[in-house]
């Protein structure tokens, strides 16, 4: 049997919406054995006694910051390989700087323009700030103290040393005079700042020197910006040995420039040199409605971006009062908003230290395997995938199922493949030198109908993604942007394949695949994602009606087994969230599990209060932002918020439900937001397969685990670690290596 959710028209739980929960057997026909017509209507009291807690949500932007200081933690735990541990400081900075261009900037914006309304969580855009301002503040000395006191000698301890100048021997720095005569130098623009020279454009997120020189026939002091270039590597190796790891020694490129400054200005004293680095508000604003061609009005905004305002100065601590002033004047930014830090500043550059080869300091190698329906069997050739899915439904784990040998593979085969007559597909973000690219460009060579959804509004990918936007329409593809007002978020791809006479079990066949991550054969390396190919005739159906809506006019919202946002994922989970109370009320199992990057969606997380408070046992696993708070008497004694974190970034999402015993799953794109749910195309799959539903089950049943290493939410907004001693990815990559050896 299976639990069908017939969908209605509410979007949220106060809207009055219900769920129908129609019990079937799996071949769809009604089992009259245990056939009901479970409708729960929610009591208004109970929703009443739900909205009585004004301060049920967590804010959002502060909950952001706690899972960058989850990461943080990552690299402060000793168990942690070391160079991992540096590239998690390389990461938390990386995540910081996007925070502070996207949600400070538009913090600020909407106080500018006077659109300070009060938050779900009861806070003013002020206050936030102001939290932001403090919080962040002690992240960022506690990850300059991470790094100086831990990181640095640990490293030191294996031979690598991360040292400044004045630590340099004669040798070395005879070496790095070299270097800059050579190298640097020639790249290098001094800018002076006087009546004739006003103060330069400082771009965002670039490391910069503030040098102060003085004219010894005058006496006048002066200002100067000398930009570090970001075409050399940010911490340059010193000795042969460098580049296999052993023995290496490293300076900050800065120290270099600094130590040479006579050369940029010569004939000058030079007084003082300060690092200091600007984060500017890099967030889009696109009119799409007033822009008639869509693409040339992005290319001009991201040419707007690189003059946004300031949002944040660091500097190092050691910087003069004086000098501070006149950045801080200049850069016209608030004293709240300047981050005085131990040197050196802008630790992305970890990376090309965790980039080492030194594998003794890394996580254990590890290869993705083909999934065992896609495997050769006594064959050097690839197995035909489309032969495959016929057989069986492919449930794709990345990343420990291989995207090349399995999307990859799909994709490219269908466009060598003589019987396919078209490919249409969705693409958000991808490679620059992507194969998926180039098997679409294949495929239109060759004559198929190839139709590609781009959006070109992905977030700091828009310039690449408006490139091969342009190539895909140069080689003859059909290239789409999307509705206007949404961003195509959706991962989706439909090969339409004429096999033969339709008598003989040929005809017009659709393979689909709907997947939870982007199209990107790399970062399918490092990102964990769901994946599904199948020739279900309804889902195929369904994917073809959604392909023409987001190409042509039409605009049919109804789909049999899909939830598609922004007409139905909030209100089918709320829907099926109440199915589940039904389900509770009559005595059967039931339970909610979601699995996201982020949920603040409040009618979505109403729906699961009201849940909790009916005595459903719910189950979040969220990796960023969760706003729910878990464990308030009266409120959410039922429910339960992890989040893990690790080798691998969880990206999947995934929405469980018991169904009174024979449960559901979907995955999709879809995390539990407003962007994504009213002002995106997102689309949730309900899995059709029993072996599916089973494997998404077991994964979660390890998530859930109490045994499982884990951070647990208060109903504070506060996370613990469990300290479980099963850790979820390592356990998954066990399994697919015991599979492996067993094949």
């Amino acid at each position: 049997m299976s639990v069908e959710i017939v969908p209605g028209s509410g979007s949220s739980m106060s809207s009055g919406s219900s769920g129908t929960a129609r019990v079937e057997s799996s071949t769809g026909v009604p089992d009259e054995a245990y056939e009901v017509d479970a409708i729960y209507e929610p009591d208004p009291e109970l929703v009443a006694a739900v909205e009585g807690f004004d301060d049920r949500f967590l804010d959002r932007e502060l909950s952001w910051l706690r899972f960058n200081q989850r990461v943080l933690e990552l690299a402060e735990d000793e168990s942690q390989p070391l160079l991992e541990r540096a590239r998690f400081l390389a990461i938390f900075t990386s995540n910081l700087d996007e925070f502070f261009m996207v949600r400070v900037a538009g913090l600020k914006r909407r106080i500018a323009a006077g659109l300070a309304v009060r938050a779900a969580s009861g806070l003013m855009p002020r206050e936030v700030l102001e939290q932001i301002w403090t919080t962040t503040r002690e992240l960022s000395s506690r990850q300059a103290g991470l790094f100086r006191d831990q990181i640095v000698p640990a490293l030191l301890d294996h031979d690598i040393e991360l040292v400044r100048w004045d630590d340099l021997d004669r040798d070395e720095q005879k070496a790095c005079k070299r270097l800059f005569r050579d190298r640097i130098f020639p790249v290098l623009t001094p800018l002076a700042v006087d009546p004739a020279h006003p103060f330069p454009y400082i771009s965002g997120l670039s490391l910069n020197l503030a040098v102060v020189i003085r004219d010894p026939q005058s006496d006048k002091e002066h200002f100067a910006r000398v930009k570090v270039p970001q075409t050399f590597d940010r911490f340059i190796p010193l000795s042969a040995a460098a580049g296999a790891g052993k023995g290496a020694r490293f300076v900050p490129l800065e120290d270099v420039i600094g130590a040479h400054l006579k050369r940029l200005f010569p004939g000058m004293e030079v007084l003082e040199a300060h690092t200091f680095r600007v984060t500017r508000n890099e967030d889009l604003e696109v009119e799409e409605d007033d822009a008639e061609n869509l693409l040339a009005a992005l290319e001009k905004e991201l040419l707007r971006r690189r003059f946004g305002p300031p949002v944040r100065l660091e500097v190092e601590e050691s910087i003069s009062d004086a000098v501070l002033e006149l950045l801080v004047s200049e850069l016209d930014i608030s004293e709240e908003e300047v981050f005085r830090l131990p040197g050196p500043l802008d630790l992305r550059g970890l990376h090309g230290i965790a980039d080492l080869s030194r594998e003794e300091l890394k996580y254990p190698a590890f290869v993705p395997t083909t999934h065992h329906r896609l495997a050769e069997v006594e064959s050097s050739a690839p197995v035909d995938v489309f032969k495959a899915a016929r057989r069986h439904d492919v449930l794709l784990h990345h990343p420990y199922d291989s995207f090349a040998t399995s999307v990859q593979r799909f994709i490219e085969q269908a466009a060598a493949d003589p019987h396919v007559l078209a490919i249409k597909q969705t693409l958000y973000r991808t490679s620059g030198d992507s194969p998926i690219i180039d098997a679409l460009i294949d495929a239109a060579d060759a004559g198929k109908q190839v139709l590609v959804i781009v959006e070109i509004k992905a977030r700091f990918d828009e310039q690449a993604n408006i490139r091969w936007a342009r190539k895909l329409e140069q080689a003859g593809c059909h290239v789409v942007y999307g509705i206007v007002g949404l961003k195509t978020h959706c991962k989706l791809a439909l090969v339409v394949r004429d096999e033969g006479e339709s008598g003989s079990g040929g005809g017009i066949r659709r393979y689909t695949h709907i997947g939870t991550g982007n199209y990107n054969s790399k970062t399918a390396r490092m990102y964990e994602d769901l994946g599904l190919i199948t020739t279900d005739e309804a889902i195929g159906e369904d994917v073809a009606h959604l392909f023409n809506n987001l190409s042509g006019w039409s605009r049919n919202a109804s789909y049999e087994h899909l939830l598609v946002a922004p007409d139905s994922v909030r209100s089918g989970l709320v829907e099926q969230i109440h199915a589940e109370i039904a389900h509770h009320a009559a005595g059967r199992p039931s339970g909610v599990r979601l699995k996201a990057n982020s949920v603040v969606d409040e009618a979505i997380i109403d729906a699961l209060y009201l849940a909790s408070q009916e005595g459903v046992k719910v189950e979040l696993l969220v990796r960023g932002i969760c706003a729910l708070r878990p464990g308030v008497p009266g409120l959410s004694e039922n429910i339960t918020v992890r989040s893990i974190l690790g080798r691998f970034l969880e990206h999947s999402r995934i929405a469980w439900f018991t169904g009174g015993g024979e449960p559901t799953a979907w995955i999709g794109s879809a995390d539990m937001m407003h962007r994504n749910l009213d002002r995106r195309v997102e689309v949730l799959v309900r899995l059709p397969h029993p072996d599916s539903i089973a494997s998404v089950g077991a994964m979660l049943d390890t998530a859930f685990d109490d045994d499982t290493r884990a951070w647990v939410l208060g109903s504070d907004g506060s996370w613990t670690s469990n300290d479980g001693s099963v850790h979820l990815q390592e356990s998954l990559i066990e399994g697919q290596r015991r599979r492996r050896t067993s094949s």
